[in-house]
């Protein structure tokens, strides 16, 4: 499950980065989503 979930991250991630700043704002968000899967 914590697999899926790092993949499904990743993805998200390379698909909604379009800037350098988005970049940083787009890893906070999926570095959160990544722990809340893991605390599961």
């Amino acid at each position: 499950m914590r697999a899926i979930a790092m993949l499904l991250a990743s993805v998200w991630l390379l698909a909604a980065c379009n800037t350098v700043e988005g970049l940083g704002k787009d890893l906070q968000k999926g570095g959160e989503k990544i722990e809340k899967a893991a605390k599961k």
